[in-house]
């Protein structure tokens, strides 16, 4: 279909609370955005006519190359008729990736194809969450809010302990070349500093399949988003990165007068009882949960067994049925399937796995699947029978399925909250659903009393 004007950006995020980062981030600058839970049609682009950037939620970080081939062929084609200035490839700030589960290099090499680019922009650098990218190495604060130590990420606590994709390196050019066969260059924070035009003659010069580009600062951001907004004057520019790439684009569009104005957002209230989802095992997320509980809130620790198709619906209707009864108490909820990365009910549920017969590289993301889609039925029952008006969703791995469990069609951003977590309204044909706030953070986002500040509505 014809846009009224072009869209200025489309992306495709590889995890929910990936998308809802770069939703946040294009809404900010002053972008109407809309994000998608699934490969948009023309009927739903024609409901939201007016967006002038359209995001599309997936899951491809939890998938192996065969099914990214099957998941992201046909979502980029789609987005290849929009005609957008950019597409860009969403992937988390701390490049969580390997070469059997969200492989970035199978990604970069259909995005190539598809949109016909010689070279791939990356842009892993997000200052405004705590990472820095300097000489092609990546370093990441402990969290995404306050002043927490800035660690390598081979040395962060958590990135290098993550379940499913370990930092082992923090040299992304070595961490991606583990991943593909693609070359690969980089340009680096001495180049950036000389500006706009040193950066273009590098990228006219450069040979290379993919080139990551350094980032320690804003001013970092505007000269990359500068040179990016140059690339696409003449056809689409695909690139891959974290919301780096809307902030330095959203500086750019300001800075070139495409966007104007200031946005300004809706009070937010306390809403009553709220209900958390979480199926992060990050001992940021595990802090929060102690936290909230000493606050009041009502857990319910998930039994692994939960996993097994035999006890499966049971568990599920046990919780939904307590959650129930603690909203008609007034009482806020956790269902959480781990606090922190030690908890015990993690290697329950990878022995379970293990047991089926699933390959070692498969268990976490069977993990992520199973949890996820728990998650977002309990929800799914609840919303039937109470009057829920905002539910928070902890997890990357696991959000993607939960949320794909509550028939929502797309998402709008309400408010921000914290950074890399706005709140979004869910938009969907089905009454219980449309109109439901919801608000799904990464692992490492938000403080400890993060919960609390969801309920209040208060941003961090």
């Amino acid at each position: 279909m014809q846009q009224p004007e072009q869209l200025l950006l489309t992306f495709y995020g590889d995890d929910f609370t990936g998308s809802t980062d770069a939703l946040e981030y294009l809404t900010l600058a002053g972008v109407r955005t809309v994000l998608f839970l699934r490969k948009p049609e023309e009927k739903d682009l024609e409901r939201f006519s007016d967006v002038r950037a359209i995001g599309v939620a997936g899951k491809s970080r939890s998938m192996s190359p065969d099914e990214m081939n099957e998941e992201l062929l046909p979502v980029f084609e789609a987005i290849k008729k929009m005609n957008p200035q950019h597409f860009h490839y969403k992937v988390c700030s701390t490049f969580d990736s390997a070469p059997h589960v969200g492989n970035m290099g199978k990604a970069i090499a259909i995005g190539r194809e598809v949109f016909e680019q010689q070279t791939a922009m990356i842009l892993p650098a997000a200052p405004h969450l705590g990472r820095y990218c300097i000489f092609g190495n990546l370093f990441a604060k402990m969290g995404t809010f306050g002043n927490g130590q800035i660690y390598r990420v081979d040395r962060h606590p958590s990135m290098s302990n993550h379940p499913v994709t370990p930092a082992h390196e923090s040299d992304l050019t070595l961490h991606l070349a583990k991943q593909t066969n693609q070359s690969i260059a980089l340009v680096n924070v001495n180049i950036i500093e000389k500006g706009t035009e040193t950066i273009l003659e590098s990228v006219a010069e450069n040979k290379a399949d993919i080139l990551f580009f350094d980032g320690l600062n804003n001013v970092h951001l505007d000269t990359i988003g500068t040179v990016f907004h140059q690339l696409a004057q003449t056809k689409t520019l695909f690139s891959v990165g974290s919301s780096g790439v809307e902030m330095a684009l959203g500086l750019a569009w300001k800075k070139s007068k495409i966007l104007e104005g200031n946005v300004s957002f809706d009070v937010l209230a306390d809403v009553g009882p709220i209900l958390v989802l979480s199926g992060s095992c990050s001992p940021v997320t595990a802090e929060q949960i102690e936290y909230a509980t000493d606050m009041g809130f009502v857990q319910i620790a998930l039994d692994a067994n939960a996993v097994d198709e035999d006890c499966r619906s049971n568990i599920i209707e046990e919780a939904a049925h307590q959650i129930i009864d603690n909203f008609n108490l007034g009482k806020c909820t956790i269902v959480h399937t781990s606090i922190g990365p030690q908890d015990p009910r993690i290697a329950v549920t990878e022995s379970y796995f293990r047991e089926q017969g699933l390959a070692a590289d498969d268990v976490q993301k069977q993990c992520s699947k199973v949890y996820g889609n728990i998650l977002g039925q309990i929800a799914k029952k609840v919303i039937a029978e109470v009057n829920i008006k905002r539910i928070l969703f902890a997890g990357g791995d696991t959000s993607s399925h939960a949320a794909s469990e509550l028939d929502i069609i797309a998402l709008e951003m309400i408010a921000p909250l914290a950074p890399g977590a706005p709140l979004c309204k869910a938009i969907s044909d089905y009454s219980q659903v449309n109109g439901l706030e919801l608000n799904f953070k990464g692992g490492q986002v938000g403080t400890p009393d993060y919960f609390l500040k969801v309920l209040k509505g208060e941003k961090l």
